[in-house]
Order: structure tokens, then C-alpha cells, then sequence
């Protein structure tokens, strides 16, 4: 049962949630607890691998944490004292249980279970390679194809296996695996993806985001590097750093949106950023309001930042009902524009008569904020202003994150100007490139050398596109159902 809310098709949607434990007391209780912290990162399927020291025990499901692993009897058969689990939202692959992680595989060197995040941006070329030579595939995630090349890789240990696998590929990648010889935990050169590790008493746990660490009350330790490797064996942790170095580049819209606002990314408070990002959008884009109205809950902290900057009242205008889903509703097109008062409804109150400006985190195809730009209006507001708390979102993403092709980005297709009309607001501004860099501390983007990962903004992508290349010259065959543009 899916419940993912069928309205939120607007956003840019993270690929998934990873976290994993070693040495723990009721490891997947916690494995599931701390997927619960990270749902937000992937609502249409969520899984488990655990390791009692023998064998390996899984347990896979589609839809949220909540509901599929708060019962007695899935965690009681998840036995061991290390589990990896995984939440998922699709980018590459249909919707469907075998796409679910951690998936696992027998291999020579014994029991071997990954979960992924990120895009593997060369799988399909990888994979067309693994076919030919014998290779047969269980799925259609990318993440597979990590499993195959580990399993036909000519070196002997599992590490130099998944070492040998590693430097195959191209894009971005945080792994937990979970084998007979240890938790290992990785990230790619650029550090794309994000990754950190914690300690509670004397298990070792790594996490997508430290607000996971949070709320099993593990102590945060350090962030994983990118490019390293570390293998947790025995209460024992070895770090190994078998990559070329390059200048990292971490994905900046962990920052705007992906990331929960009580987490710390790349030792920075992404709470903190998202008003400083606020504080930059009144400061370069102001404009003459009688209040500063956040698009809840993603534009909120920005929202705050900037009624702070401008010295305007920040007021909640639309009420979100946290209570929609797929097992409310099943909308057809009759009923598909009742979607965003389902979710949003104004307060008309407070707005009639009133100029407001909406803040926003990003502006992906439109349509919600035309919507919300037509309720603010039904419900009486003089002027409805647009503020967009990242620059235009320009280009799709390869890198883990769900972004519809470029040609279906409005951003792509429009000027400011004529997005504004489509939207029908009386103003529209965005966030400047500079102006987001300058909110996380650097004075302005490095052109020359990128601090992050851009490439929906800029085009600026940090890696090759092989797949992607030769799919548009007409080479490749759409991996599943989705192609990865």
C-alpha cells in the first residue's frame, strides 16, 4: 500500500534514506526507528536486512516505515545484532517490490545485502556489459548492477571486490553493505550524497542525516568523507581512502530542500542556512508587503529568514493538513485540482485585503504554485508576490533525486517574466546562484571549481553522463520504465 501523498508531485523528491548498525542490541528496532527520521527522503518503499552472525534475514515493503515495521512480528524475525535498512523513492527502475532495498545476494565471498543512495549514471551501460557476459539481473535499480560487478570482480577479498566495483562507476553513491565480514560504509570522490556516522555506547551506526542519529540517541561523530571507505569488524573501524582525490562537491540542494531542518549537513545547521537563504532573498529581491507567508512546511524556515531581513510580519496565511494520502483519495482528472486544498488551504482571515509575498523553496513544473497563487486570490488577497528561496531549477538531476526531464521544468522552457504570468502572480523572484553560496557561508560560487553540486541550477555537472549521453543518441534501451533524464 502506497502513501505517498498524491498531490506532492511538484517537488524535487530525494531518491532515498539510508542508515545501518553493527554491534546493537535490537538492530533493526533501531534500523526502523532511525528509517522513521528519514521518510522524508522516500515514501514508496521502505526495507530491512539484518545479520545474526549466520545467516541474513529481510524483510521489504511498499509504503511508509510506520505500518510495515511497527509490528512485533517483522521485527522479532529481523534477528542480529547488525541491519541496514532502506527508504526509496524510485529514479531509476519501476515502482515494485523487487526494486525495494537492501538488496542481497549470495556471492563467493558469502551473504552480501546494500542499500544505495544515489544514481549510478553509467548502470545502464554497465549492465547492457554485465548481460552479455552472463550476468542475470532480479531488477531494475541501478543499485544492482554494484551487486553484479562486485560478484565478477577478479580479486579475492569482499573489500577489494567492492573496492574494484566502486572505481566502474561513475555518479553518486552513499552504501551501507552489510556482509559476513563487517558493516562497510562508503561514500563516492565527490561526496554527491550525504553520509555520516555515530556511536551509541559501543555500536557503530552510519545514517543519511544525523537527525536519525538524533532520534535513537546516538552521539554524531564526524561526517564520512568523500571517497572513503570504512569497514566496522568486530568493534574494530578501519577507514580506506582507495580513490583518486578530487575537490568534493556535495549536493547543494541538501541545503534547500532535501535535508530535514534539524539536521547538520557538512557541519553546517541546514535550519540556520534556510533562514540565512531568506535573509538573502529579501535582501537582493524585496518587495512591499503587508506580510511573509511560507508555502508550509518546506518554505518556512526561509519564510522566517526573510520577514526577519525585511522587518515584515511573518504570518501563516495556508494551513497544511498533514493527513493526505492514497488511502484517502484516489483522484481521476475530475478531482485532481482538489488536490492543494486537500493539502493547503488559505486563511482567509488573515489575507483578505492584504498584499502578501509567498515563500517558497523551488519552483519545479508549476503547478502548485499556480494553484496557491489562485487560492491566495479566491481568498481575497490585494497583491499575491512570489519569492523562490533557489535559482531556477534549469536542469534535471543524475545524481539520486527524481527530477522530471528538462523539457517539463518550467524554468527550462521560461524567462521570470513569463513564468510569473503562468503562475499568475504579481511578482516573481528567485534566489541568485551567488546569493545561495553566500548563505553557506562562501562569498559567492567558485566558477572555476564548484564548492557543490549545482548542476539543477548551473547544467555544471561534476562527473560523466555516459547513459544519458547515449540515450539521447539513441543507443541505450530505457532501463524499467523510467528513462534517467
Amino acid at each position: 500500500m502506497l502513501t505517498t501523498d498524491p498531490f506532492d508531485d511538484d517537488k524535487l523528491r530525494e531518491e532515498c534514506g539510508i542508515f545501518g548498525v553493527t554491534d546493537a542490541e535490537g538492530a533493526s528496532a533501531m534500523v526502523a526507528l532511525g528509517l522513521h527520521a528519514l521518510q522524508h527522503r522516500g515514501q514508496e518503499a521502505a526495507g530491512i536486512t539484518s545479520f545474526d552472525g549466520h545467516d541474513f534475514h529481510t524483510h521489504r515493503a511498499m509504503g511508509h516505515v510506520a505500518g510495515n515495521f511497527d509490528r512485533e512480528e517483522i521485527i522479532s524475525g529481523l534477528v542480529g545484532r547488525s541491519a541496514a535498512g532502506h527508504v526509496r523513492y524510485s529514479t531509476t527502475g519501476e515502482t515494485s517490490l523487487r526494486n525495494v532495498q537492501p538488496l542481497y545476494a549470495d556471492l563467493a565471498t558469502g551473504g552480501f545485502a546494500i542499500a544505495h543512495n544515489g544514481n549510478i549514471s553509467n548502470a545502464m551501460t554497465l549492465r547492457r556489459d554485465l548481460v552479455r557476459r552472463g550476468s542475470i539481473f532480479q531488477s531494475t535499480s541501478d543499485t544492482e548492477v554494484i551487486i553484479h560487478l562486485v560478484a565478477t570482480s577478479g580479486y579475492r577479498t569482499l573489500l577489494d571486490r567492492l573496492i574494484d566495483a566502486l572505481k566502474r562507476v561513475e555518479g553518486a553513491y552513499s552504501l551501507i553493505c552489510l556482509t559476513t565480514e563487517g558493516l562497510i560504509a562508503c561514500r563516492d570522490p565527490l561526496g554527491i550524497r550525504p553520509l555520516v556516522m555515530g556511536k551509541l555506547g559501543e555500536s557503530i551506526i552510519f545514517a543519511s542525516e544525523t537527525v536519525a542519529l538524533d532520534i535513537v540517541g546516538a552521539e554524531f561523530i564526524r561526517a564520512v568523507e568523500p571517497g572513503e571507505l570504512i569497514v566496522v569488524r568486530n568493534g574494530e573501524i578501519h577507514s580506506h581512502k582507495p580513490f583518486i582525490p578530487v575537490a568534493q562537491r556535495p549536493c547543494i540542494f541538501e541545503h534547500v530542500y532535501f535535508s530535514r531542518p534539524d539536521s547538520i549537513v557538512e557541519g553546517i545547521s541546514v535550519y540556520s542556512v534556510r533562514k540565512a537563504i531568506g535573509a538573502e532573498l529579501a535582501r537582493e529581491n524585496g518587495v512591499d508587503v503587508d506580510y511573509v507567508i511560507p508555502v508550509p512546511d518546506s518554505g518556512t524556515p526561509a519564510a522566517i529568514g526573510y520577514a526577519e531581513a525585511a522587518g515584515i510580519p511573518f504570518e501563516l496565511g495556508i494551513i497544511r493538513s498533514h493527513y493526505v494520502g492514497r488511502t484517502f483519495i484516489q483522484p481521476g482528472d475530475g478531482v485532481r485540482h482538489l488536490g492543494v486544498k486537500l493539502k493547503h488551504n488559505a486563511n482567509k482571515n488573515l489575507v483578505a485585503g492584504k498584499k502578501i509575498v509567498l515563500i517558497d523553496d523551488s519552483i519545479v513544473r508549476g503547478t502548485t504554485s499556480l494553484k496557491i497563487v489562485q487560492m491566495m486570490r479566491e481568498a481575497g488577497a490585494a497583491e499575491v508576490h512570489m519569492r523562490i528561496a533557489s535559482p531556477p531549477t534549469m536542469n534535471s538531476c543524475f545524481y539520486g533525486v527524481d527530477t522530471p526531464e528538462r523539457s517539463k521544468l518550467l524554468a527550462s522552457r521560461m524567462d521570470v517574466e513569463e513564468m510569473c504570468k503562468f503562475i499568475q502572480a504579481d511578482s516573481l523572484a528567485f534566489l541568485s546562484i551567488d546569493g545561495l553560496y553566500r548563505a553557506l557561508g562562501e562569498d559567492a560560487r567558485n566558477n572555476g571549481k564548484p564548492q557543490y553540486c549545482d548542476a539543477c541550477f548551473t547544467g555544471d555537472y561534476p562527473t560523466s553522463l555516459t547513459d544519458h549521453e547515449e540515450s539521447e543518441a539513441g543507443d541505450l534501451i530505457m532501463l524499467g520504465e523510467r528513462k534517467l533524464a
